[in-house]
């Protein structure tokens, strides 16, 4: 099978390219600049320069695979609604250039924010929570179901962890706590954030990519929620901070995050793939050291 990724050389994209690779696959990842086609290469797939708003190259590329992995997305605020409309438009010209084929098109999303209720594959993004207007790229791929073209959204967890990480939102929780001199957490900290471990996301794409049902919405949730208390008590011990409540406001984007309690449930996912998560668990990562060291 030759699939195609963007974000390629990314956390996630990196660890999916190892994985089709050693499954004797063939892979092709878009690559924004040099390091990250040398990455691609590296790993054994082949690179592709050009960026998410090369939608001509992008859809050539998903014309001559056999299935596409969309993994790329820039996290800035700033700009945060024009990338979502640059990426929806994207997923519309794939459709249209994908129709009636059966290929896999699979997407990364992330799980439901319902604030104290355990999100499940059942529930929908809200377009006015945090994330909102991904949920208009959620729309956008599980659409293509209708158009002959087996789509799928992965959803993944506050923490996709592992050894390496220095982009996630623990690897920033972590970079703030040093900043505020505090390892930080809201409230009395019992709110929960669910977690997967690096690998277990990759294995849950991979098994997407080859037999999700057209219109799967899937969760790459190990842990349904780690609670952030814990979290701040080993960040604590392994860095020397106090350990301490802080008013979300100190926080900024950060702090309605770091403060809601957000479990999810993949119950109905590892019924569907057979998928059972095997890697660490967050707290073993971090107690580790791989973010604090």
């Amino acid at each position: 099978m030759r699939v195609f990724i963007t974000g390629a050389s990314g956390w996630i994209g990196s660890a999916l390219t190892a994985e089709l690779i050693a499954a004797g696959h063939e892979v092709t990842g878009l690559a924004r600049s040099e390091a990250s086609a040398e990455k691609i290469t590296s790993a054994g797939g082949t690179a592709v320069r050009g960026d998410m708003q090369d939608h001509d190259l992008i859809v050539a590329e998903a014309m001559e695979a056999d299935a596409v992995a969309h993994l790329a997305f820039t996290l800035d605020f700033a700009e945060f609604d024009a990338t979502v409309d640059n990426e929806v438009e994207l997923i519309g010209k794939i459709g249209t250039a994908l129709e009636g084929t059966g290929k896999a098109v699979i997407a990364a999303s992330g799980t439901p924010i319902l604030f104290g209720q355990v999100a499940t594959e059942e529930d929908v993004l809200d377009p006015a929570g945090p994330a909102g207007p991904r949920a208009r790229t959620a729309s956008a791929v599980l659409a293509l179901s209708a158009k002959g073209i087996r789509s799928a959204l992965v959803r993944m967890p506050r923490s996709v962890h592992g050894r390496g990480d220095r982009n996630g939102l623990i690897a920033a929780l972590v970079g703030l706590d040093r900043q505020l001199g505090t390892a930080a957490y809201v409230g009395d900290g019992q709110n929960r954030w669910p977690a997967v471990h690096i690998s277990d996301a990759a294995r849950l794409v991979f098994l997407a990519l080859e037999s999700a049902p057209a219109g799967s919405v899937l969760h790459a949730v190990g842990e349904e929620g780690v609670p952030m208390r814990q979290v701040a008590d080993v960040i604590a011990a392994r860095t020397g901070l106090p350990a301490a409540a802080v008013d979300p406001e100190q926080l900024g984007v950060f702090g309605a995050l770091l403060g809601g309690d957000q479990p999810a449930s993949a119950v109905t996912t590892r019924q569907l793939l057979s998928w059972e998560p095997s890697g660490p668990t967050l707290i073993e990562d971090l107690e580790a050291g791989y973010y604090t060291d």
